[in-house]
């Protein structure tokens, strides 16, 4: 498969934005996404996501759909075991057959008590809940009626009667931090969806994981392995991160504070660090040529051929978005499609 390059985006504002304009800004950045050649359109999804405003995923890319046509549309990752399966299953073949076959359905845990107590339910659910929730999917879209008892919910001759243009269904990203939950992806998923927050020495020791785990099942290493980082190029690498530090050093901040670290494997679990030594081998900054090379390097060593980028964080102004989507297509993707 030759390299995908996705843009990312968060949807998370500062409180009192003006979220008409920004939603605007953001369908803008799509249609220029696939304007400019990019693959897919990735939106991620939070509950209660205070400070910030955030859009919800599912409506969000149910409007790109028809913005953005050209793209494949990455809800990555839903937070499958605060769910009921047969809601999803529809809403997502929904979104499947209005974008023409172009979903990609990732999943994941969810860390957050927040959203767990929310949904009334709770962490010590979670895994059994996204276990039960993704086969109940699964089965929903590749068969006529289900009958399947979960400890959450009851399909009784359930059905998904409109069922997704790709057969037999979307591919199944499995979104994992930890070792146990990468062991899940191999068994679960169709491919693991790698997170934006390890560094690559961690992801590295990792994929052995990975691998080790596939083989247990007896499958094949995927055709399409996804990773999602954050990037942001400028003319060096001192500019980049001069420029792009206030608003991602924000970010982390925020993941801190919501715990995210604490879903992180031992070693690597700490998003608390000073900044300088937080994007110490984590994000690919720097100048075209040395963010082309930190590509070329992630699929080199790990095989990633989906780089899902980040390339805003809340209260980045919509030009510096554009203009930095635009020194991507020119100058750096080229550079990285060459060299694989």
């Amino acid at each position: 498969m030759t390299m995908q390059f996705g843009l990312m985006t968060r949807g998370q504002f500062p409180l009192g934005d003006d979220m008409a304009t920004r939603l605007d800004e953001l369908m803008e950045q799509a249609r220029t996404a696939e304007k400019l050649g990019f693959s897919s359109l990735t939106k991620g999804s939070h509950y209660s996501a205070h400070p910030y405003q955030d859009f919800q995923q599912l409506p969000f890319l149910s409007r790109a759909s028809g913005e953005a046509p050209g793209l494949r549309l990455n809800a990555g990752i839903v937070l499958l075991s605060l769910h009921k399966p047969l809601d999803l299953a529809e809403q997502l073949a929904t979104i499947d057959v209005m974008s023409k076959g172009k979903l990609i359905f990732g999943a994941a845990l969810g860390y957050r008590e927040v959203e767990f107590k929310a949904f009334g339910t709770s962490q010590k659910e979670r895994v059994q809940r996204f276990e039960e929730n993704l086969e109940a999917i699964k089965r929903l879209w590749t068969e006529e009626t289900v009958d399947m008892v979960g400890s959450h919910f009851e399909l009784k001759g359930a059905s998904c009667p409109m069922k997704p243009v790709q057969k037999p269904r979307p591919p199944i990203w499995i979104g994992a931090n930890a070792d146990p939950a990468i062991r899940r992806a191999a068994r679960i998923g169709d491919c693991w969806y790698i997170n934006p927050h390890n560094r690559i020495d961690t992801i590295q020791r990792q994929l052995e994981v990975y691998k080790r785990a596939l083989d247990e099942c007896g499958k094949p290493f995927p055709e399409e392995l996804p990773a999602r980082r954050e990037v942001f190029v400028a003319r060096t690498r001192e500019e980049a991160i001069r420029i792009c530090r206030p608003y991602l050093e924000k970010k982390y901040e925020i993941y801190h504070n919501w715990g995210q670290d604490k879903a992180m494997p031992a070693g690597d679990d700490n998003l608390g660090l000073d900044f300088d030594e937080l994007l110490r081998d984590r994000f690919l900054l720097g100048s075209p040529a040395e963010v082309a090379e930190q590509m070329i390097r992630l699929n080199r060593s790990l095989g990633v051929n989906h780089i899902i980028m980040s390339i805003q964080w809340a209260g980045m102004p919509q030009q510096l978005v554009l203009d930095t989507m635009q020194m991507l297509a020119e100058e750096v993707f080229p550079k990285v499609r060459e060299a694989v």
